[in-house]
């Protein structure tokens, strides 16, 4: 493993870089930090842009096996920065204003892609409030675990804003049903960490100096699988979201299957596995 996959900036790198601090406490495992702590990690463009940044350098790099998503401070993120969004690069400077509106709300929502094309699962540690585009983002992320102080807003809807938006509208009915997502999002009220863990929107509540440690575990837990099977178990479960039915998913399930049977890190957990021993994945 490079003993720093970030050294190498892209070609682009942009100058917003120091909103998003990012290191590797462990072995195969990106800490991402939101770092905004002074305006509470809302989302502006340099934050937003840097935070892709930093997903698109790593998205394809096999030596980063997990990510783990959290925010500085005590304030996951408070959601869209009501001070100013600021300019998005694509921005040309000469459109309208349902133009330019349109590009920071594309901005913001293409982290859902971002996050889906990551060949890495990533945790979220919700470690304080998470509010509005804050809380979509935490929902973006495959896992999450929440500090027993975090709180999480869809807030949207009391700032004269639907409450369908940054994917919200597709992520929270799917994972809590249509009912109670139509509770939450119509009265935009808070959810604390028990009620979001009764209902299943966090997999774990955590004291909150102990929520780091816990993701990381889970993050090292599954780095310690094959690095293809994480891979392929991520892509089929978010694509299987979308079949139409049980036996495209099934299909999909097959296909991907064979493509691990022919791994050589196949071979090897078998053996490892017979021989009472932890396997050496190669990624091959």
């Amino acid at each position: 493993m490079s003993s720093n996959p970030l050294s190498t900036p892209p070609l682009s790198a942009p100058a917003s870089d120091n909103l998003i601090h990012t290191e590797m406490p462990r072995p195969g495992v990106l800490l991402i930090r939101l770092d905004r702590p002074d305006a509470l990690n809302a989302m502006n463009a340099s934050l937003i842009e840097a935070l892709h940044s930093v997903l698109r350098r790593v998205r394809d790099n096999a030596d980063i096996r997990t990510i783990v998503l959290t925010g500085s401070g005590t304030t996951f993120c408070a959601g869209l920065d009501l001070r100013g969004y600021g300019t998005v690069p694509s921005s040309t400077g000469s459109e309208g204003r349902p133009q330019e509106g349109m590009r920071a709300t594309e901005h913001i929502a293409n982290l859902a892609d971002a996050l889906r094309r990551a060949r890495q699962p990533v945790i979220c540690a919700i470690n304080g409030p998470a509010a509005g585009g804050g809380m979509a983002l935490s929902l973006l992320c495959d896992i999450r675990l929440m500090s027993e102080t975090a709180s999480l807003h869809p807030s949207f809807i009391k700032r004269g804003l639907s409450n369908c938006d940054v994917g919200l509208s597709w992520i929270l009915p799917r994972a809590i049903g249509f009912s109670r997502a139509a509770e939450l999002l119509l009265t935009g009220r808070t959810i604390d960490a028990a009620e979001a863990h009764r209902i299943g929107l966090v997999s774990q509540v955590l004291p909150d100096e102990d929520l780091l440690d816990a993701a990381l575990d889970v993050a090292s837990s599954i780095g310690a699988n094959s690095p293809f099977g994480v891979w392929m178990t991520k892509q089929v479960m978010w694509d299987n979201l979308e079949t139409p039915g049980i036996r495209a998913a099934i299909d999909l399930e097959n296909r991907t299957q064979i493509l691990s049977v022919l791994t050589t890190d196949h071979l090897e957990a078998v053996n490892a596995f017979l021989e009472k021993r932890t396997p050496n994945y190669l990624n091959q």
